[in-house]
């Protein structure tokens, strides 16, 4: 299930700007897991339900797939193939963590359409603030899956959103938010309490995206990639030894990043740091959790970032626990979305004097390329 705050279209050439918000969603795709499977799917449909009741205002949609192009920017045609195909081995399904099946497959790709979807209304119509409902799938490599990953929906949207935004500039051929001469920079916030090892090895060497991971010391994955930013936390750690760590983290990025600033960001939202969560072995309260959401998005908002929120990982003893604290991040971030529309900052979307073309993944304006 995935949802993006934003506007529907208006009129040709109108700027985007409602109170309506736009949820994607991809509920009809549940995995035909075994009895006691840990994974918990009934939580997605429970989040829907949890928006749909409980945050007034949000309409729903179901989210569109991923091309296998699309997932090309982040992942080996081969991988690709095997997915699609069902020729995945049973050592590749069993270090995902999911058996194969048609619905694992459509589900995979519109885990990854969502996010492109959130990121697109954040960035190229100027909403500032989108989410999914879903996403967050950081174990995901270029050549496997791994840790209930199967594609990287945040790697595919970081390379499809630096694409599209260096073809939809601004007349004088400069993309908004980008420095002369540079592409567009990412940076990624994973809190997922489970580093996100495969983002990390994807953009190892790719100075245009920065990974920025906070997570368990001896959690999940036990062999760790190399962030641009890594910070470890012990077990049984609490809100505020938490919060100062992650302000620090969000200081020295933005400080390392100070000649060339990001103009968007991906922030993984993982509910698995709360205390109850069967896989998380930190310790913050659901009050913690809120309070990390809105130094994100606060940070984020300050600087004019435009963000696409993933809910990430979330097992809590109690699934309607996780689903409270997954519901509350979308809540905070509607909150964040509002804030941006009080800015009125200027959007690419309504850049174009010449009129708009309407991207048929969300139903958003964007401007003609020149």
């Amino acid at each position: 299930m995935q949802a993006v705050f934003a506007a529907p279209q208006q009129s040709r050439g109108a700027r985007l700007r409602s109170a309506a918000v736009l949820a994607f969603h991809s509920n009809h795709f549940v995995l035909p897991l075994p009895a006691g499977h840990p994974f918990p799917m009934g939580r997605y449909a429970a989040l829907r339900h949890a928006v749909r009741e409980g945050l007034p205002g949000v309409r729903l949609r179901e989210a569109e797939p991923a091309s296998d192009g699309e997932l090309a920017l982040a992942h080996e045609p081969a991988w690709i193939g095997a997915v699609v195909e069902g020729t995945t081995s049973v050592a590749q399904q069993r270090e995902i963590g999911f058996p194969w099946s048609e619905a694992m497959v459509q589900r995979a790709r519109r885990s990854v359409g969502a996010t492109i979807q959130a990121a697109r209304a954040a960035l190229l119509a100027g909403e500032g603030v989108a989410a999914n409902l879903a996403g967050g799938t950081h174990h995901a490599y270029p050549h496997k899956g791994s840790g209930y990953c199967v594609f990287n929906d945040v790697a595919v949207a970081a390379r499809l959103m630096q694409a599209e935004q260096h073809r939809h500039r601004r007349p004088g051929g400069r993309a908004a938010g980008v420095p002369p001469g540079r592409g567009l920079r990412v940076l990624v916030v994973d809190l997922d309490v489970h580093q996100g090892n495969g983002t990390a090895a994807i953009f190892r060497d790719d100075p245009s995206v920065f990974t920025l991971s906070l997570h368990g010391q001896r959690n999940f994955p036990f062999r760790k990639e190399a962030s641009d930013l890594d910070v470890e936390l012990p077990d049984g750690c609490t809100d505020r030894p938490y919060l100062d760590a992650l302000n620090q983290a969000l200081s020295m990025a933005f400080e390392r990043m100070a000649d060339h600033p990001p103009g968007l960001a991906f922030y993984l939202a993982g509910a698995d740091p709360h205390a109850d969560d069967r896989l998380g072995r930190l310790a913050l309260s659901a009050e913690g959790l809120a309070e990390r959401d809105r130094h994100v998005l606060a940070a984020l908002g300050e600087r004019r970032i435009p963000v696409a929120v993933t809910m990430a990982g979330g097992y809590g003893r109690d699934i309607a626990t996780t689903v409270a604290l997954q519901r509350r991040t979308v809540e905070l971030a509607f909150a964040a979305w509002q804030r941006w529309q009080a800015g009125a900052a200027p959007s690419l979307a309504g850049a174009a004097a010449d009129g708009t073309m309407t991207d048929p993944r969300t139903g958003f304006a964007v401007p003609h390329p020149p």
